[in-house]
């Protein structure tokens, strides 16, 4: 099998914002509500009816839409083709969601043969969503604002550099927290933002390294695509270009290889 050629990167970036309007329909109504369910899988991890709910709205746009494309999502699975395939997070930042903390998203990307093109990350709490396509550039849309484009910074330096972590359990139960401290210690400034908003302020050049343990596919994949369109650079900890290493570090390119230096093994 190949890929379908028939649909140019516009066109799926364009299905992947209706995606995101969709699911942000679902989200908003779900969030702070009195009578979310909130249930516990056998990882420990929790899911809310709204993940459920977006989950299934999505999937089911893309089997009408795009029937020969995979899918791969947080609360389904996998399914068809590997080829050309959309990887969903239908809320990333559950734990945030489930306590009316408005840093969460929709993360949806269309990846072909494992690398992500396409992006989306949409956060209608903070009413701000985050997009890129192949060639098209890194954007943002704020409220009501007209879309802006989106650039890393242009932090050279390490000790000026700004970091964020997910959290300092990541990184002891990964044998990794002497790299975090020494990171730590060597960078201008460092905090936890977590989750997705990390990965949305280095595209807005806010934010100059963002790394992080035990991530899959569906937390990262858009923000690759994002991220290289603003100018930075995705791999995982140890500089491997997948998005299947369970680990994320991403910059704006120029200090790759100086953290790549102090965390990479």
């Amino acid at each position: 099998m190949t890929l379908d050629a028939s649909w140019t990167p516009e066109e799926d970036l364009a299905l992947a914002l209706r995606l995101a309007d969709a699911a942000d329909a679902i989200s908003l109504e779900r969030f702070r509500a009195g009578d979310l369910r909130v249930d516990t899988k056998p990882d420990r991890t929790h899911v809310t009816d709204a993940d459920l709910a977006v989950e299934r709205a999505l999937r089911e746009i893309i089997e009408a839409e795009r029937p020969g494309d995979g899918i791969l999502g947080e609360e389904y699975g996998t399914e068809g083709s590997t080829e050309r395939q959309w990887i969903l997070d239908p809320i990333d930042g559950t734990a945030n969601f489930l306590r009316g903390v408005p840093n969460w998203a929709t993360l949806i990307s269309l990846a072909e043969n494992g690398v992500p093109r396409v992006g989306v990350a949409s956060a209608p709490a903070f009413e701000k969503r985050w997009y890129a396509a192949p060639g098209a550039g890194a954007w943002l849309i704020e409220g009501d604002a007209e879309p802006r484009r989106l650039h890393v910074s242009g932090v050279r330096s390490i000790e000026d550099a700004s970091l964020s972590f997910q959290s300092i359990g990541q990184w002891r139960d990964a044998g990794y927290l002497p790299q975090l401290l020494t990171l730590a210690e060597t960078v201008w400034r460092d905090r936890a933002y977590g989750d997705m908003w990390s990965y949305g302020l280095l595209a807005e050049g806010l934010v100059d390294i963002v790394a992080e343990f035990d991530v899959k596919e569906y937390d990262i994949a858009p923000f690759v695509a994002i991220i290289t369109e603003a100018g930075g650079r995705f791999t995982a900890i140890d500089g491997t270009e997948t998005i299947a290493g369970r680990s994320a570090l991403a910059t704006n390119g120029l200090l790759h290889d100086q953290v790549l230096s102090i965390v990479g093994r």
